[in-house]
């Protein structure tokens, strides 16, 4: 697994951003940017071009599919994993409708997790 790229965590609760980050840390990437919600995340990711991208989907001012789809229009290829506590098949199926390349379950389960960081991110 590449280890060595820009990685965005965008998540409202300061503790899942804490929590997403430890768990990258552990498992070796140190290029780690955090924001708070989608508008934050949209704007970062037209300056920064991060290689992969965390979203939370329920977030105030703009939720993680809206942002997902201002992402893609604005930059194809970037790689978004939409991790949220609201799992519900509509909100799954509208992130990967969006772009979103896989979506993971909070709390988060590190083995799955490192399952599709590898699908992800090789």
């Amino acid at each position: 697994m590449n280890t060595d790229i820009k990685i965005l965590v965008c998540d409202d609760s300061i503790l899942a951003r804490k929590s997403l980050c430890g768990i990258l840390t552990e498992f070796g990437f140190s290029d780690i940017s955090e924001v708070s919600n989608g508008e934050d995340a949209v704007n970062f990711c037209k300056e920064n071009k991060p290689d992969l991208i965390f979203l939370d989907i329920v977030m105030p001012i703009k939720d993680g599919v809206t942002a997902t789809k201002e992402i893609i229009a604005e930059f194809p290829e970037a790689k978004i994993i939409m991790v949220s506590s609201v799992g519900t098949q509509t909100h799954i199926k509208e992130a990967i409708k969006a772009g979103a390349k896989d979506f993971i379950q909070k709390p988060i389960d590190e083995d799955l997790f490192k399952h599709v960081l590898e699908n992800v991110n090789g």
